[in-house]
């Protein structure tokens, strides 16, 4: 059986849509001609759509717990509200809409269980091979774990073009390799840099395209907005209490603590005066139909202003002709990154920063850490039989344990808690125990 590894065009020649050259329809592996009823990217956004990592967004965290609550978001509402902002702003500056669309479903596919808590504990547990970051985890799903295409040397995950992959790519530098020192974001492993290197060919080093830059920012935008509709409709945020003068100072202290510690509290807190000066800013809310409503129109409302602001802001640097990958640059004018950032360090406030919070991170660190040091002294037992068959052609132990990361990333929150009880509680703790066999749940998890 010889590679499907692509060299170039070869037969994937389809048509190319408006501003797209064809090496940006390319995919990593030579696939047959398709039909010509959709386009390259079209397909593209249906594989991530229909992608077995996407439906586990459902059940994975948010800010919320997944399943805490009917109403609250979860990672999959969230990147199908982010995909409807992409699609807005890809179309108002005339960047191809399925590749913003497909990049916006994407950008959460790699993040673990418990939402960033269980990022920074992968983090701290693969230190010695490589760490962990859930875009470069995005990466890795959509190139190698998700499966669609495999060839005879490795799978090629969902095998998706380069312009698709590369907008994907929130953090286009290596561990380590990025302009901020202090960051430990990045966007591919060192295992996955050769696909890494195909999706950039030709990209402006540490540059993101401009649909990887539509993505990010409709990523801040929904994130703000929603969470906090989800902290007022939850009860944890009451917006009238930030009258009160020191409950306002110390709701921007750690908004500024938490997200933009290089402004200042007064800039802060006009950035909040704007907001709550507009006829739709909700100040109070009781749960019935008109409440319900009034905060709906002001979700709206938000939404609208952020976008409206990008793409004004964007036009006056780059024209009104159409653009796409890097034409131009996506522009976030001052006034609107702070009242973003407002907005999402409220929800920090009253929500992730609770002190009714911290038993629960404890509780969900710890099932990581125990999850790890399970599937790692009982091999392949507990894998499912993907990750199972990957761990028996890893070359070494640190791919093993990169395999055992990737297993516990995909798990969503109940399966992890699910997995955890049955090794730690109902069963007892097996990780000391020498030999003991345990019964074989990878496949239903």
């Amino acid at each position: 059986m010889t590679s499907l590894r692509a060299s170039g065009p070869g037969p994937l020649a389809e048509a190319l849509p408006p501003g797209y050259a064809a090496r940006d329809v390319e995919r990593w592996a030579v696939e047959p001609p398709k039909s010509q009823a959709r386009t390259p990217f079209q397909r593209d956004r249906a594989r991530v759509l229909h992608s077995s990592a996407l439906r586990r967004l459902g059940a994975k965290t948010q800010v919320l717990g997944a399943g805490s609550d009917d109403f609250v978001r979860t990672r999959l509402t969230h990147s199908l509200e982010v995909a409807q902002v992409g699609r807005d702003i890809a179309t108002e500056l005339g960047c191809d809409p399925d590749v913003v669309d497909a990049a916006c479903l994407s950008h959460d596919l790699g993040h673990p269980p418990f939402g960033h808590n269980g990022e920074k504990v992968l983090d701290e547990l693969a230190a010695d091979f490589g760490g962990f970051e859930g875009n470069a985890q995005t990466l890795r799903l959509l190139t190698r774990l998700e499966p669609k295409i495999v060839g005879a040397d490795r799978p090629y995950g969902l095998n998706l073009t380069r312009a698709v992959v590369d907008a994907a790519i929130k953090y286009p530098w290596a561990r380590g390799e990025g302009p901020d020192p202090r960051s430990r974001k990045f966007g591919a492993y060192a295992d996955d840099l050769g696909v890494y290197d195909w999706a950039r060919e030709g990209a402006p080093a540490l540059r993101k395209c401009l649909e990887a830059q539509v993505m990010d920012a409709s990523d801040d935008i929904a994130y703000s907005v929603h969470d906090i509709e989800d902290a007022v409709t939850g009860g944890s945020l009451d917006l009238a209490r930030l009258a009160d003068t020191l409950e306002r100072g110390a709701a921007l202290y750690v908004v500024q603590d938490w997200y933009t510690p290089q402004d200042s509290i007064a800039d802060l807190d006009e950035a909040l005066g704007r907001l709550e000066a507009q006829p739709w800013w909700m100040r109070s809310f009781t749960g019935t139909m008109r409440s319900a409503a009034g905060l709906k129109d002001m979700t709206s409302q938000l939404i609208g202003r952020f976008t409206g602001d990008v793409v004004a802001a964007t036009r006056e640097g780059c024209g009104h002709a159409p653009v796409a990958r890097f034409d131009a640059d996506i522009v976030v004018p001052e006034e609107t990154r702070l009242e973003i950032a407002v907005l999402k360090g409220l929800a920090a406030a009253y929500v992730m920063s609770s002190a009714s919070q911290a038993p629960v991170y404890e509780q969900q660190e710890q099932i990581i850490r125990d999850l790890f040091a399970a599937l790692w002294r009982t091999g392949t037992t507990h894998l499912s039989p993907l990750y199972a068959e990957l761990w028996e052609t890893a070359g070494d132990d640190d791919a093993r344990r990169r395999v055992v990361v990737d297993q516990i990333a995909s798990y969503t929150d109940l399966a992890a808690r699910r997995l955890h009880d049955v090794l730690y509680v109902e069963g007892g703790s097996h990780v000391t125990a020498a030999d003991e066999p345990l019964p074989g749940l990878g496949s239903s998890l």
